[in-house]
C-alpha cells in the first residue's frame, strides 16, 4: 500500500504531462491548418513563446589588405639555404615565427646583398601571451639549450653576416629570466668574430636591473627593447606584464650602463591617434632612445587583434620626418618595415663602424 500511495503524485503528474502535450500537439495542427499561417506566426506563437532563438553573431569585419602589402616571395637559392641551416641546428628564428611579411626579402639576400636573419633563443614557446604576436605560449616551455651559444655562433659563421639580430621569447619561468643565457650567446658570438656586430632585442626582464645589466654589458652594440605601442592601447595589446613605463625604464636603465645604441620599435593600425604616437615619441626622446622604427600592424591570425586602420606610405614618411625633426639617430619608417628590417642593419652598420674608427682616431 505505501508502494501504491507514494506512486500516485507521479501518475498524476504523467497524466498531466500527456495531457499538455497533446493539448499543445492540437494547438500546432490547427495553427499549420490555418490558411495564412507563415514561419513567423508559427515561431512566435503561444506554445512557443518559451523557446529562445539565438542568433548567429554577425562575422568581424575584416579589412582589406591595401595593395602596397606586397613582399617578396620567399623561395630563393639564398633563402633555401639560410632555412636549411636554421632546420639543421635546431634553431628558431623570429621571421618564421612571428610571420614576418619580409622573410623572403631579408633572407634571401643578393650577390652583393649579405642575407639577414634575426635569430631567437631560448626556445620557440613564450610565457606570455601578447594579443599582436603568433609565438606560441605556455605557463612551462621546455628548458634551454645549454649547447644553443654554440650552435648559434656555428649559424653565423656558416651564414658569414656580419651584422645578426638575436631576440628571445620570455622565460618569466627561470629565476633570472633567460638573461645570462641571453650574455652567453652575445659573448660566444663576439669570441668567435670579434668584429661581428650584435643587436639584442630583447624582454623587459620585469624591469629587474640586475637581469637587464647581463644583457646590456654582455659586448653588444644595440640594445633593443620594443614599446610596440602607444601608452593608452599597451594593455589591450601586450600582455598584462608588459607594461609602457616598465619599457621605458629598460631602456633608460641601458643607457646609464652601457654606451651601446637604443633602440625600439612601434606598430601602427591599432587605433593609435596622432597624439598618442607623438607622446610616445617625446618620451622616448626624454630618456635618449637613439633609434626608431614604425611599421604597419598585421593580423597573424584570426584569433589576435584585427587592423583597425592601413597607415598609407605617405604617412609613413610623414613619421619619419617627424621622429628626425626630434633627433633620433635613424629613422625606419615603412608598411612593412619590423624592428630587425634589414634597411635598419645597414644603416646602424655604418655608423656602429664609424662609430669604432672615430674612437681609434681619437686614442
Amino acid at each position: 500500500s505505501q508502494r501504491l500511495f507514494s506512486s500516485a503524485p507521479s501518475m498524476v503528474e504523467v497524466t498531466k504531462s500527456s495531457s499538455s502535450s497533446s493539448s499543445r500537439l492540437e494547438a500546432l495542427r490547427e495553427q499549420l491548418a490555418k490558411e495564412d499561417a507563415n514561419l513567423d506566426d508559427f515561431a512566435t506563437s503561444s506554445f512557443q513563446k518559451d523557446t529562445v532563438i539565438r542568433k548567429k553573431a554577425p562575422p568581424r569585419k575584416v579589412l582589406p589588405k591595401p595593395r602596397w602589402l606586397k613582399a617578396k616571395p620567399a623561395d630563393s637559392e639564398n633563402y633555401q639555404r639560410l632555412r636549411k641551416t636554421v632546420r639543421e641546428l635546431g634553431l628558431a628564428t623570429v621571421c618564421e615565427e612571428a610571420r614576418c611579411p619580409n622573410i623572403g626579402e631579408c633572407w634571401g639576400g643578393g650577390e652583393d646583398e649579405t642575407a639577414t636573419a634575426t635569430i631567437m633563443i631560448m626556445g620557440d614557446t613564450c610565457t606570455r601571451g601578447c594579443r599582436f604576436c603568433s609565438v606560441k605560449t605556455s605557463r612551462a616551455p621546455p628548458p634551454l639549450d645549454p649547447d644553443e651559444p654554440e650552435k648559434v655562433s656555428e649559424a653565423i659563421a656558416k651564414w658569414g653576416l656580419d651584422y645578426v639580430v638575436l631576440t628571445s621569447v620570455d622565460r618569466d619561468d627561470l629565476e633570472d629570466q633567460g638573461s645570462n643565457h641571453f650574455r652567453m650567446v652575445v659573448q660566444k658570438l663576439k669570441e668567435k668574430k670579434p668584429d661581428l656586430l650584435v643587436e639584442a632585442l630583447t624582454p623587459d626582464f620585469q624591469g629587474n636591473e640586475e637581469l637587464i645589466h647581463a644583457v646590456a654589458t654582455s659586448g653588444l652594440d644595440v640594445f633593443a627593447h620594443n614599446m610596440e605601442t602607444v601608452e593608452r592601447l599597451t594593455p589591450m595589446v601586450r600582455d598584462r606584464r608588459a607594461k609602457y613605463h616598465q619599457s621605458l625604464n629598460v631602456l633608460k636603465y641601458v643607457k646609464s650602463v652601457s654606451n651601446c645604441l637604443t633602440k625600439t620599435s612601434l606598430m601602427l593600425g591599432l587605433g593609435e591617434t596622432e597624439e598618442d604616437i607623438m607622446k610616445t615619441l617625446h618620451d622616448l626622446r626624454a630618456i635618449d632612445v637613439d633609434v626608431v622604427t614604425f611599421g604597419q600592424y598585421l593580423q597573424p591570425t584570426k584569433r589576435h587583434l584585427p587592423v583597425k586602420h592601413y597607415v598609407t606610405p605617405e604617412e609613413f614618411e610623414e613619421w619619419q620626418v617627424k621622429a628626425e625633426a626630434l633627433g633620433f639617430k635613424y629613422v625606419a619608417s615603412g608598411p612593412l618595415v619590423r624592428s630587425s628590417y634589414k634597411a635598419g642593419e645597414f644603416f646602424l652598420k655604418n655608423y656602429l663602424n664609424e662609430q669604432k674608427e672615430n674612437e681609434m682616431v681619437a686614442n
